[in-house]
């Protein structure tokens, strides 16, 4: 199993800044990718940012230019710095771990981030 915590959510006005950040434990030994998703009201959750093997990225185009993720594999840790940021970016923002040789997907409980307007 592994275990997964986020923090860094919080309200800020559009234009501000936040960065989120989620912590992998428990069976980290074989983690493929990490990554961050999120979830606004009456909305699918989607994909924001996502750090694959070899150093490899993914963004939403929603959030090009303005979102950089950085994960540290040693740590197992990834955050999400999040700029310029608009009341459309209002969600839930979950972070994923794919781990093992079954490549499972967890998840933490997420963390709610509000942009004003």
């Amino acid at each position: 199993q592994v275990q997964v915590v986020e923090s860094g959510g919080g309200l800020v006005q559009a234009g501000g800044s936040l960065t989120l950040s989620c912590a992998a434990s428990g069976r980290t030994l074989r983690i493929s990718a990490m990554g961050w998703y999120r979830q606004a009201p009456g909305k699918q959750r989607e994909p924001v940012a996502v750090s694959t093997g070899g150093g490899r990225t993914n963004y939403a185009d929603s959030v090009k230019g303005r979102f950089t993720i950085s994960r540290d594999s040693a740590k197992n840790t990834v955050d999400l710095q999040m700029n310029s940021l608009k009341p459309e970016d209002t969600a839930v923002y979950y972070c994923n771990v794919v781990a093992g040789i079954r490549d499972m997907s967890y998840w933490g409980k997420g963390t709610l981030v509000t942009v004003s307007a």
